[in-house]
């Protein structure tokens, strides 16, 4: 039987062994907390990111919600929602106590953006909320080219949620689908199956009757029926500043994430 020290020692030399074969993963750098606006990616003009910064600490004031727009040049390998948690735990967006943070999220170069939401608003700024607001405001405008854009329409819907207009961003969502999904319009299907159906008895009526008409007319085929055609309607990264922190904040992986 191996003696105490000896067990140990083969123990250390597996440990060893094990951390050598399968190194830890190692961990995102993550970009400095300048303020509100964290643009390394220099998605936004310096008087795009100022009018940013007004409405994001607008909102502070009123419910002390913390709201960090930041854009990456990469994310070192990692997916958006990987990282987008670690930042906001980095960070410590939101206060300790309310865990009241969010991050928009921006990363060009992947084509993916996120709101990761801290534990605190996860019952307001819902997954599914979250959702709408990338699908509706943000993905059209970044499809276009229009970064400046998303990230203002995006950053104005998730004030509205998070201030109590939860209900209009829904709205404005469902009016977006119903334009890409318009209602079907019953009574025009029903007049264009009476105009095919007619024309399909027409066709009809004269394969059935024109050996009758060949026949009273010496031999002249008469092949009656209507034509018809289809119609057509003929930059620098940065932010404020102004001693801008997050208050610890925690974030459990709570938003959502697209790609365009």
């Amino acid at each position: 039987m191996a003696s105490m020290p000896l067990r140990f020692g083969l123990f250390g030399l597996a440990l060893v062994l094990v951390l050598w074969l399968f190194p830890a993963e190692a961990q995102p750098t993550f970009p400095e907390l300048t303020g509100r606006i964290v643009d390394n990616a220099q998605l936004l003009s310096p008087a795009d990111r100022t009018a940013l910064d007004a409405e994001l600490k607008a909102l502070e004031d009123k419910s002390s919600d913390q709201l960090v727009v930041v854009t990456l040049p990469s994310l070192q390998g990692y997916t958006i929602e990987d990282y987008g948690y670690q930042l906001g735990r980095h960070w410590g967006i939101g206060t300790a106590k309310l865990n009241n943070g969010v991050l928009l999220i921006v990363a060009p170069n992947q084509r993916k953006v996120r709101i990761e939401v801290g534990r605190g608003l996860e019952p307001t700024l819902t997954d599914a909320l979250s959702k709408i607001v990338i699908d509706n405001a943000i993905l059209p405008r970044f499809r276009a080219g229009d970064f400046t854009g998303g990230i203002k329409d995006g950053v104005g819907d998730i004030v509205r949620v998070l201030t109590g207009d939860a209900a209009e961003v829904e709205a404005r969502a469902r009016a977006r689908q119903d334009a890409d999904n318009p209602a079907v319009d019953w009574v025009l299907v029903i007049i264009w199956t009476a105009i095919l159906l007619w024309i399909a008895y027409s066709i009809w009526r004269s394969i059935r009757y024109a050996p009758r008409a060949s026949h009273r007319r010496g031999g002249s085929v008469l092949t009656p029926g209507p034509t018809w055609s289809g119609g057509g309607g003929s930059w620098n990264s940065g932010g404020s500043g102004g001693g801008f922190s997050g208050r610890g904040g925690s974030f459990g992986g709570g938003g959502a994430s697209g790609g365009w």
